[in-house]
């Protein structure tokens, strides 16, 4: 087939998480349609929380994501405790942290090195790579694995934790079992440097694609912001709290997508890591900072695939920031909150940094503690729009690859930003027929 007639529909990408197509049709060099289509039954967690009992809804909501369901339990408390004034001790923000930081690099290290090295060694799975790379694939396991139990360690699950509750824990970890996990993890700074040296050898395979764009995060003026902060983009100076968010994510609905979009002062942004870097990078660790920059990322940076390396560096911020926490919970001591929670009315929102980007919820509750209304605003549905233009961006200028080329870069640029596309899908368009 000539480069100048394309015809590129794939159903469904692989190695994201949720369905996703490519539609891509030139004829004679004139592009006559690009679309990236999310084509996912919505689903209806704002509705099934509501008439829900506060304490219920972070159970509830955390289902929403597999992956990254730690965050929507932090995000889900945070707002109800945000609509009911309620304060949460410095033990139990420590733990949330720590919970935090094991969920980004239990995603990371699976988003990096199963879904995207692949695309580096032009590989379609990780598999084969258990032949040709077995000591990376077991140094990627050991440290899934570390992030997997810490994760069960704090939260009393591996994946939608039980232990993290409205105002507190519901049970703390045992301070020998603690220790254990510091010497686990200064182990892994090691693992995470040779991970990095892999990733350096690869590097030279990422595409060479820029679009600037605006990049939304929360920012917070004590740390790189994961648990607390506020929203902010490269196009502001002052922060924006999060109280304010549905006036920064402008949630609009588009026909190819069951997932809204959205935008705030340019046509579109992008949420992730590469944006918490772009707009926090001076704050990472110095250890971070030294990995980031020897793959490349040495400021602001415009190439979305460059994501992934942000969240390799990320990777060994999160192991640096909880080997900080553990070493502050074994200097305390942790006594388990059990004072009763009264409810009132109120409304509030939440945010945290989960490892797609910034991930908001907000709930209003009666006098009664029950849920009347919920809101949640999720990474993947604020990258869609963005995803949608650098497509707009990128076919004519790698067409002259050819039809195959070009549709490996579309799938490899959709892999680059880690979508959860089925926990974005809120919308339906219900035509009535009389």
């Amino acid at each position: 087939m000539s480069n100048k007639n394309i015809n590129i529909h794939v159903h469904h990408v692989t190695r994201i998480e949720g369905h996703g197509d490519i539609v891509v049709n030139a004829s004679e060099g004139k592009i006559e349609k690009v679309q990236w289509q999310v084509p996912e039954a919505p689903r209806f967690f704002e509705a099934m929380v509501k008439g829900r009992h506060f304490s219920e809804v972070a159970t509830i909501t955390s289902r929403i994501c597999g992956i990254c369901s730690i965050g929507h339990t932090l995000a889900s408390l945070k707002a109800t405790e945000a609509a009911m004034g309620i304060e949460i001790s410095q033990t139990t923000r420590v733990l949330r942290e720590l919970l935090m930081h094991a969920e980004s690099l239990q995603s990371h290290i699976l988003h990096v090195c199963y879904l995207v090295v692949p695309d580096l060694l032009r590989v379609n799975s990780v598999l084969p790579l258990i032949e040709t790379h077995t000591d990376v694939v077991l140094l990627v396991t050991k440290l899934h694995r570390l992030a997997n139990e810490l994760s069960d360690a704090i939260g009393g699950r591996t994946t939608h934790p039980i232990r993290a509750r409205v105002g507190r824990f519901s049970m703390l970890p045992d301070k020998k079992q603690l220790a254990e996990f510091k010497a686990r993890l200064i182990e892994s700074v090691d693992d995470l440097k040779k991970l990095a040296d892999v990733v350096k050898s690869l590097a030279g395979n990422i595409p060479n694609f820029t679009r600037e764009t605006e990049y939304l995060s929360l920012t917070y003026d004590k740390e790189y912001a994961i648990y607390d902060g506020q929203c902010i983009t490269n196009d502001i100076k002052k922060p924006i709290p999060v109280s304010e968010y549905k006036g920064v994510v402008n949630e609009f609905i588009v026909p190819q997508s069951t997932a809204k979009y959205g935008k705030f002062n340019r046509a579109s942004f992008m949420v992730g890591a590469l944006a918490r870097y772009n707009n926090n990078y001076k704050q990472l660790s110095p250890l971070a900072t030294s990995v980031a920059n020897m793959l490349g990322l040495n400021g602001v940076n415009y190439n979305p695939f460059m994501n992934n390396i942000a969240q390799v560096a990320e990777s060994v911020f999160a192991v640096e920031r909880a080997i900080a926490h553990i070493d502050w919970l074994l200097n305390h001591d942790l006594l388990l909150e059990n004072s009763e929670i009264k409810p009132k009315a109120g409304k509030g929102a939440g945010a945290v940094e989960v490892p797609r980007g910034v991930l908001f919820h907000e709930y209003e509750y009666d006098g009664k503690g029950i849920c009347q209304k919920a809101n949640c605003v999720i990474p993947t549905n604020l990258n869609h729009n963005n995803i949608q233009l650098d497509f707009e961006k990128m076919v004519p200028e790698f067409m002259h690859l050819g039809e195959k080329e070009l549709q490996f870069h579309l799938e490899m640029l959709v892999r680059a930003y880690d979508p959860c596309v089925s926990c974005s899908t809120h919308y339906l368009d219900v035509k009535l027929k009389k």
